[in-house]
């Protein structure tokens, strides 16, 4: 049986045998398309290429991708796990031809690859092709059929409709049709019994698809119609651990050896056997599955966060702890425990996992802690909410659960059923559909198609100069939450895209007297577009494109510092510290480097103090273009985290500080000013977050300094030590608070004393609803005090503070026995002072804005026990 190792390389031997170029996979956290957060297929990597926006260097490439998907048909995020074939992260093999070989080559080359190398019986394969579409106009794809023909009987080359065998890039973009291949894995009998003619293309588990190959030849424009494109080319995906379950005799992708070391671990670690019992196998799966999606994401440079795709990679996570925590027993951080045996497996193929290691350890490990804590304290809501509930949770409250604490929805109903309690379903869906709903809405772009009125790339002059003499190429209006604006691409510019985390420029476009000011510029599938809120007068004259040169040279000015910066850190603290992301913008910048303790106020001003010594020592820049990879590492460059780079780099070079670097920089260090260092904290475990600011931010930061400093030393009437005065102004504050405590400890005291002598029986129940001369702290100390000696004490305490309300609710034990909550009945009385609240069953708060309706709380109090 083939190992998923032999199984990849042959894959890529078999292509690089016939011509192709073998490329490493690409991050699977993209940088520079606006348009994804992951890469989702093999050919996000080369979609500059299909587009046109940058030259051909090899017609020909092989190459396995590390691929994420969340979303779309059969990608749920809470489907994974369930089925035997899905999955987040996987991996994709393909082959591509940019304007080459086109259907013959690729139908030939698959037949051999699968037939020949990977000896998958003929009487196994099925293939589809597509069979025309009317709205579009398109005839059925029989040249691709008859090429299948030449190898597979006509019952086994199958006719499919634009949904499944015509591929789209999205809702615009090069398209065109495709031809999948089947493989049957069923049992003899089974196959015996019925063809899978009739299974192809419906879900069937054991009749999959493991390979489609796109043909390229249209344009789908924003109007819905299709153009035939100037040059034709090849894209095929094939699912890697789809073809190691065929390859290996499986029935699902997690019994080959891709998954079974992981779950196998995992079996040990939890006392469990896989295959026993379904919700473990689940929970198994979901962990392995989860775990490469989450070691990929953070060895690629994306950490977990609570924006973004770091949010989407700690919603992984989570949801791998809360398998492991419902279903497998593990109360205690395991995930973390498994990346050795992921790195063993995946680290050769690549080695960026085995390189980051420690990191993807560490920050797991950490980032279980912080949830598991998390459910501790949903647990603890759950306990709150079903106080104050009857019958039925409400399903936003459920939601609420999901969303915040990451309560997966059967645990809630489980835990709600222990308390005789049915979940809302039917509002929790409605809950959930509305995020989904908010969260398209907030990232929805409709884009109109690109009006082309030249051709030919964009020259970048900005490292150079600041204008730039330039033409329109292309032009098009985008319309998203902020409103319309236009994309312009130029054919030169002097604007520094967004990238490397250094900000986009911000300028004008000048033409005939009229200036469009440039509000941002990003990259996009290497393209520089400009963002615009209107269009120069004629689109089609040339124009003076200039960067806003102030904001550009207080950027640069924090660009050089955080290389500076690094080259500090790594001489003060150790060469194991690495860049782990930055921000590099004209009012600040932000540098996260991996370090596994805090940064000590003496190693943060030694590391200021050489940064600030590399500025007045004002060394010249040395910049090194369109330099060879391996010339630049023989220059001791650094590589940075998460970065994809080409074959010919740039080089920047501040006296010892070397490294790769395509942003903007100071042609001396003198020109930075100085740095001040103002924070340092963790950002995640195993990386410190850094922020500093340069240049006239500096100069402000020391000025208000020091007119804070002579404020204070006015309001202290100019003492000879300023600081022994504060100090001891601090001690005698401290005095009179600690006299405050005391008094209100005595309040409470004398009202303990006498307040029951107040009491009104009302049934089997003591009620005291009055008004006291007590802050929050001092009715919960009140309540504390007389919970346990009154077990038939309902007690309501009110108070004005700064013209708002303050409620208190206690009730004793033998109440709560009788269905009686502090939650219900703050609940109903907080209605009375235009608030709301909440709280545990013994006690619970509420505040309001209305504090003239405390007497109707008080007089409400004893009605709730009638």
């Amino acid at each position: 049986m083939p190992s998923p190792q032999q199984i990849r390389q042959a894959f890529l031997d078999h292509f690089a045998q016939r011509g192709h170029a073998i490329v490493p996979s690409a991050p699977m956290v993209v940088k520079d398309d606006p348009t994804l957060m992951f890469t989702n297929a093999g050919m996000n990597q080369f979609k500059d290429l299909f587009l046109g926006n940058r030259p051909v260097t090899h017609p020909r490439i092989a190459d396995t991708q590390k691929c994420l998907r969340v979303s779309g048909k059969h990608n749920d995020l809470e489907e994974v796990g369930i089925d035997t074939y899905h999955h987040t992260m996987f991996e994709m093999l393909g082959n591509w031809s940019f304007g080459d070989y086109f259907k013959k080559e690729a139908v030939q080359w698959a037949w051999e690859l699968l037939v020949d190398t990977y000896q998958i019986p003929k009487a196994d394969i099925y293939v589809t092709y597509f069979g025309g579409d009317a709205a579009d106009k398109l005839e059925a794809d029989n040249e691709t059929r008859d090429l299948w023909l030449q190898y597979l009987p006509a019952e086994r080359v199958l006719p499919f409709g634009r949904k499944d065998n015509f591929w789209e890039m999205g809702d615009t973009g090069p398209c065109g049709p495709c031809t999948e291949i089947h493989v049957d894995i069923r049992s003899a009998a089974e196959k015996k019994a019925a063809p899978a003619t009739r299974l192809v293309n419906n879900d069937h588990p054991q009749v999959i698809e493991i390979w489609n190959n796109v043909f390229m030849q249209f344009e789908r424009r924003a109007d819905g119609s299709l153009h035939p494109l100037p040059a034709k080319h090849v894209d095929t995906g094939m699912g890697f651990e789809r073809l190691c379950m065929v390859l290996q005799g499986k029935q699902s992708n997690y019994d080959t050896d891709v998954f079974q070391p992981l779950i196998q671990a995992l079996a040990k670690a939890c006392g469990k056997t896989y295959g026993q019992e379904a919700k473990a196998d689940i929970a198994m799966r979901v962990v392995a599955d989860h775990l490469r999606a989450i070691a990929f994401a953070i060895a690629d440079g994306q950490l977990p966060s609570n924006t973004g795709a770091g949010y989407v990679i700690r919603r992984i996570l989570r949801r791998a702890v809360r398998y492991g925590y419902s279903f497998l027993g593990l109360h205690e951080p395991f995930i973390h425990a498994l990346v050795p045996v992921l790195v063993k497996e995946m680290g050769a193929q690549f080695p960026e996992l085995a390189k980051q290691q420690a990191l993807v350890a560490s920050v797991t490990l950490e980032e279980e802690r912080a949830f598991l804590r998390t459910l501790e304290t949903g647990t603890k809501r759950l306990e709150q909410l079903v106080a104050e509930s009857t019958g039925t949770l409400d399903g936003a409250k459920a939601f609420e659960l999901f969303d915040t604490f990451g309560f997966p929805i059967d645990l809630t109903r489980l835990m709600a059923r222990e308390h005789g309690l049915e979940v809302d379903m039917e509002g929790f869906e409605q809950e959930l559909k509305q995020q989904k709903q908010r969260s398209r809405a907030a990232t929805a772009i409709t884009a109109g198609d690109w009006t082309e009125l030249a051709a030919g790339t964009t020259e970048f002059t900005g490292y150079d100069q600041l204008q730039s003499q330039a033409r329109i190429l292309r032009y098009r209006q985008v319309k998203d939450k902020t409103g319309e604006h236009f994309q312009i691409v130029l054919d030169r510019t002097p604007f520094y895209a967004e990238g490397g985390g250094q900000v986009g420029d911000q300028g004008w476009l000048h033409q005939g007297g009229i200036k469009v000011q440039v509000l941002n510029t990003l990259r996009e599938n290497r393209l520089i577009v400009h963002f615009t809120k209107e269009l120069p007068p004629d689109v089609n004259a040339t124009l003076t494109a200039e960067v806003d040169g102030h904001r550009r040279r207080l950027t640069r000015r924090n660009h050089s510092a955080t290389h500076l910066l690094h080259h500090a850190l790594r001489h003060v603290l150790g060469t194991h510290v690495e860049q782990k992301g930055s921000l590099v913008a004209p009012d600040r910048l932000r540098f996260d480097v991996s370090h596994f303790a805090k940064i000590t106020p003496e190693e943060l001003a030694r590391v200021q103090a050489e940064v600030n010594d590399a500025i007045r020592a004002d060394m010249p820049l040395e910049e090194f273009r369109d330099t060879p990879m391996e010339q630049a590492k023989a220059m001791g460059a650094m590589a940075l985290f998460g970065e994809k780079y080409g074959d010919r780099v740039r080089v920047i070079k501040f006296g010892e500080s070397v490294e790769l670097c395509g942003g903007t920089h100071v042609p001396r260090t003198g020109e930075i000013g100085s740095v001040r260092i103002v924070y340092e904290g963790a950002l995640a475990a195993g990386i410190r977050r850094i922020e500093a600011i340069t240049s006239e931010a500096a100069e402000q930061y020391v000025q208000q300094r020091l007119d804070t400093l002579g404020e204070v030393q006015d309001l202290l009437k100019h003492p000879a030590d300023a600081v022994q005065a504060v100090r001891h102004l601090l001690e005698q504050n401290a005095a009179m608070a600690k006299e405050l405590e005391k008094a209100g400890h005595e309040r409470v005291a004398r009202l303990q004393a006498t307040i029951l002598g107040r009491a009104v029986r009302v049934k089997e129940a003591q009620v005291v609803a009055e008004e006291v001369d007590l802050d929050a702290n001092g009715m919960r100390d009140l309540a504390f005090r007389l919970k346990d000696a009154h077990p038939d004490l309902l007690l309501v305490m009110g108070a004005q503070r700064d013209g708002k309300a303050l409620l208190g609710v206690m009730v004793g034990a033998d109440l709560i026995a009788k269905g009686l909550s502090a939650p219900k009945v703050i609940k109903e009385l907080a209605a009375e002072i235009q608030g709301g609240g909440g709280g545990q069953p013994f006690y619970a708060t509420a505040g309001g804005k209305n504090p003239a309706g405390l007497p109707k709380a008080f007089k409400k109090a004893a009605l709730l026990l009638g």
